[in-house]
């Protein structure tokens, strides 16, 4: 396993788990004690995935110390401004009963995320928060954030696969010294990336799956993934990425495979917006 060090020192498993669409408190715990079992040690989870008490549980549970797992957690839509966000980040710390969490993030540049943003920088002051950081930004947004706030966000957490490269963002944030990470690393099973044919050739060559290809391919550009799954061996399957290299050759391969754009979700649309906004994940 390889580690990725934000702007402060903190550093981070470049490969972790995460929990999206496992709100069941008893199949969560399951599937993460599974996940710590395969030799995880990096959790993402959010306020608006319902399962930070699961998770929390299951840290606890695994008998690792709270110091062996990074767990990152997001503050949704409806909580994000300065004293929303304050209230927030104490919700998640009383969900998941910890006292620190290694990351925080606002789970979308949404409503006063300048106001939340400043929530989180004090976050970072108190101890409450190790590592501070956004997920859903476009270029124009990460570039505007790092230029304006106090704390450059140290993470920015967006969709990248081989079908959406998202190159610009990436040399956006590496410009500005913010980690990249992906979710829908595998792009949510579309695109018939598990069978690919590109992905599959050049798996065969190293004895590796389409599916560990593409996770390969985002570590090699220094992107950051938390692959997820319920199953045991897709997991230790997901995991099994780090005894292998893909050439030039391979990755030049890959870059054709950009559509440009997303096939989940449209940021830029205002029938999307207006459904985050409507989403509430407490009274």
């Amino acid at each position: 396993m390889e580690y990725v060090t934000f702007s402060n020192g903190v550093r981070m498993p470049q490969e972790g788990f995460g929990v999206f669409q496992i709100p069941d408190h008893k199949e969560a715990k399951r599937v993460l004690l599974d996940a710590f079992e395969c030799g995880y040690r990096m959790v993402d989870t959010a306020a608006a995935y319902m399962n930070e008490r699961a998770v929390g549980e299951a840290v606890r549970e695994s008998g690792l110390k709270r110091e062996e797992v990074f767990v990152t957690s997001k503050i949704w839509v409806q909580d994000i401004g300065y004293e929303k966000t304050k209230k927030a980040i104490d919700r998640s710390l009383a969900e998941l009963g910890f006292d620190y969490l290694d990351l925080m993030l606002l789970h979308q540049p949404m409503g006063d995320y300048y106001g939340g943003w400043r929530a989180l920088e004090e976050g970072l002051k108190e101890g409450k928060l190790r590592a501070i950081g956004m997920a859903n930004c476009y270029p124009h947004v990460i570039a505007d954030l790092c230029l304006t706030a106090e704390v450059k966000p140290m993470l920015n957490q967006v969709e990248i696969h081989p079908f959406f490269q998202q190159q610009k963002n990436l040399d956006t944030m590496k410009e500005f010294g913010v980690v990249p990470q992906a979710w829908g690393s595998l792009a949510e099973g579309k695109f018939g990336i598990f069978t690919h044919p590109v992905l599959t050739a050049i798996g065969k060559k190293y004895g590796k799956s389409a599916a560990q290809v593409a996770l390969r391919w985002s570590v090699q550009r220094g992107i950051a993934v938390i692959p997820k799954t319920t199953h045991k061996e897709r997991m230790k399957e997901n995991l099994a990425i780090w005894d292998f290299t893909l050439s030039d050759e391979d990755m030049r391969a890959i870059e054709p495979l950009d559509t440009g754009r997303s096939e989940i979700v449209d940021h830029f649309d205002p029938a999307f917006v207006k459904m985050l906004h409507a989403l509430k994940v407490h009274k």
